[in-house]
């Protein structure tokens, strides 16, 4: 896969704010008529989902967006039929739910990794389209997305999250599998897509090679196929502060406060200016001789 060309910075956040006032406004266009939606993110590890959702969510009202990313399933939720303890965490009226990861995992991980029986596994391929048929005839707005990296791009990304320790939480030996079974993983996105790539609830893949332009893409996206609509909001009025009463606070000695660390980021006035002083003496001197 031929590596794209590298967005213009200022042009992508410019368009990436854009679309994230548009979220906004689609999420009031949610709570205020009590749709329901539900965005499946699927793909390879490091293929930029996490990234993703960040941006999408990041100017959203947390109350009515929420990001599911289940963990192993304990001994009671193994107990459970498969689409269980997802059901429970499907949006109410008014609500967006991201799954970070979903019922798709038994197709993928479990499937690759021996986590479920072959009869398990092909029962979920023959439920998944009833299941999420359901959803969409109760009235969910569904909406799936796989993440679609190379092999290479995705070796990068594991080399840099090793040697950073801001994200080295994120490799795990479980994600280290898909190098070593990239075809087996490769074999199990193909099976998934001939059982679940419906037209009535269908996967629309996201190039993502690089990062920046899969997430513009994918809001994009996003907006586009939901028909959402803007709802006029009137913006409230900032009231006059009053005038002061009979209240005086207490004495700040009174009080604990946490040490001021950040005094020692202050600009120092003078010292940068000193520094490109000195900088241009000495390119004057050099000039000379």
């Amino acid at each position: 896969m031929a590596k794209p060309k590298k967005l213009d910075k200022e042009a992508y956040e410019e368009e990436l704010k854009r679309l994230q006032a548009e979220l906004v406004e689609m999420q009031q266009w949610v709570v205020e008529t009590g749709q329901r939606v539900v965005i499946i993110m699927e793909g390879r590890d490091a293929a930029g989902k996490g990234s993703a959702i960040k941006r999408i969510t990041q100017y959203l009202n947390p109350r009515t967006c929420r990001i599911e990313a289940l963990p192993k399933p304990n001994d009671r939720e193994a107990g459970q039929w498969y689409f269980q303890r997802y059901i429970e965490k499907l949006p109410t009226a008014g609500e967006i739910v991201i799954f970070d990861r979903s019922w798709y995992n038994r197709a993928g991980v479990e499937r690759v990794m021996g986590f479920c029986t072959s009869d398990e596994y092909h029962r979920f391929l023959h439920q998944t389209p009833i299941f999420e048929r359901l959803l969409q005839e109760e009235g969910i707005i569904l909406r799936k997305y796989w993440f679609s990296v190379s092999d290479e791009e995705q070796y990068k990304r594991f080399k840099s999250r090793r040697n950073d320790p801001l994200r080295r939480w994120k490799l795990s030996p479980m994600d280290l599998q898909s190098i070593t079974r990239w075809e087996d993983y490769s074999k199990a996105k193909d099976q998934m897509f001939v059982h679940t790539d419906l037209p009535d609830s269908p996967w629309y893949t996201v190039e993502s090679e690089d990062k920046k332009r899969s997430r513009i893409n994918v809001i994009n996206h996003i907006l586009e196929s939901i028909p959402w609509k803007k709802i006029e909001t009137d913006v409230p009025e900032i009231p006059e502060r009053p005038e002061g009463g009979e209240y005086e606070r207490p004495p700040r000695a009174e009080f604990r406060y946490v040490e001021d660390v950040a005094a020692k980021l202050e600009k120092k006035d003078g010292k940068k200016k000193g520094k490109k002083g000195a900088k241009s003496s000495k390119s004057k001197k050099k000039s000379k001789k």
